[in-house]
């Protein structure tokens, strides 16, 4: 069994030390299972509400805590009080939980949540045959970003017979072997009504270790979102900077500090468009609601900026990449891309050969937080060279997942790194 999560004994745990991604097709229970562990409901936009999927990456943060005198799983939960004993629990650690889409459409935002991912939990509804097109595509991203922390979640086991659960629990099986998730525990569950969520929070606990944190190193924020806080008709005297929502991968930054974007804001002049580094001030850090002075990596952050509220609206700045002046990676308008193809096509209710790359195709690339187009302008022996529509930050040593144009759909075909 791997190696149990540190516990740390104190009475205030305020920011995450782990992010946890929810991933698999769409409407197997990611967003109710969140709410269950956290309390919050992650699909707060709009069109989420009107359609009842998830669209952009949701964030939810939590303490699990544990009964003194409870034993088992059983003795694990998220309130303060032990449910069966009403003992006062001890906290354990707080974790950051991110609510990926699964629909088809939005694999590029899953993606991108990926690259902020310590650890995944996949779930499979127990009521629909597995895999399903975009289990297959998620389990093979967890794989190609190297996440080989999961949990496997059959969900809904409510709505079948014992013995459908057990067919389908021989399917995931089935389905897992050979994967990066072979060894994965499978836990079933009813998250609409709160079925095994002791049990999962356990395995948790057991199975998903907080990863080690050079803070050492020179700061990198991964920008998943950015915003404007401001209600229309403020007056300008009281208008708040922009916000950045994201997660550090390593270092940290503190209140006060001097940072760049980067690539920045587009900019469009005679016809052209470029890409200007913005350098601001961080007035402010938050992680879920509350107020910190230091972010240190491990759980989803937001940046309160001076940058002009009206560059941030509607996530303008996500896939951008936070550091300390003078200290971020470079940018890469075009580079030679070093791959490694899949055999099959991924996600669709058809599996395809994966042709070789093709000089002129488009291209979809996932560079850390950030998604851009790329058309192949020659081909050498080992890689390929490609043009990027956007920019992106990054070290040669980031991996980059590549997906082709199959029909009106992009399709997870492989990964590859800079040359």
């Amino acid at each position: 069994m791997p190696r149990k999560a540190t516990t740390k004994k104190t009475e205030e745990l305020v920011q995450p030390v782990i992010n946890i991604g929810l991933i698999g097709h769409v409407d197997h229970g990611k967003t109710t299972l969140v709410s269950k562990l956290s309390g919050k409901w992650t699909d707060t936009h709009s069109e989420e509400m009107k359609r009842g999927i998830t669209i952009r990456l949701g964030y939810a943060n939590t303490t699990f805590y544990k009964c003194p005198k409870c034993k088992g799983p059983e003795a694990y939960g998220v309130d303060a009080k032990c449910r069966k004993c009403k003992t006062k629990c001890e906290p354990l650690r707080k974790v950051s939980f991110i609510d990926a889409p699964g629909h088809e459409t939005l694999m590029a935002t899953m993606l991108s949540g990926a690259a902020i991912m310590d650890a995944a939990i996949l779930l499979v509804a127990a009521n629909e045959k597995c895999p399903q097109p975009q289990t297959k595509e998620h389990i093979m991203a967890l794989e190609i970003a190297g996440i080989d922390k999961i949990i496997i979640v059959q969900n809904k086991i409510d709505l079948v017979s014992e013995e459908e659960v057990k067919e389908n629990y021989k399917q995931i099986k089935d389905f897992i072997k050979g994967t990066i998730a072979e060894k994965a525990p499978i836990i079933p569950m009813c998250a609409q009504k709160s079925i095994n969520i002791d049990v999962l929070i356990y395995a948790i606990e057991n199975y998903f270790s907080t990863p080690k944190r050079d803070l050492k190193k020179d700061s990198i924020m991964l920008v998943a979102r950015s915003f404007d806080i401001n209600k229309p008709g403020n007056e300008v005297s009281k208008l708040k900077g922009g916000v950045l929502g994201g997660s550090l991968r390593e270092g940290k930054l503190k209140v006060g500090d001097e940072i760049e974007i980067k690539p920045g804001i587009k900019i469009e002049k005679d016809n052209k468009s470029s890409w200007k580094t913005i350098n601001t001030i961080i007035v402010g850090l938050q992680t879920g609601k509350d107020n910190i002075k230091e972010a240190t990596p491990g759980g989803s952050i937001a940046l309160l900026t001076k940058l002009d509220p009206a560059i941030v609206k509607s996530d303008t700045l996500a896939g951008n990449v936070v550091g300390l002046i003078g200290k971020l990676p470079p940018v890469w308008n075009e580079f030679d891309l070093e791959s490694h193809l899949l055999q099959r096509v991924v996600g669709a209710k058809e599996e395809t050969e994966v042709e070789a790359i093709k000089k002129g195709e488009v291209l979809m690339l996932n560079v850390n937080a950030s998604v851009t187009t790329a058309i192949v302008t020659n081909i050498g022996k080992g890689f390929f060279h490609v043009v990027l529509k956007r920019p992106v930050c990054a070290n040669k040593t980031d991996r980059i997942t590549i997906s082709r144009l199959l029909g009106h759909r992009f399709r997870l075909i492989g990964y590859g790194m800079m040359k």
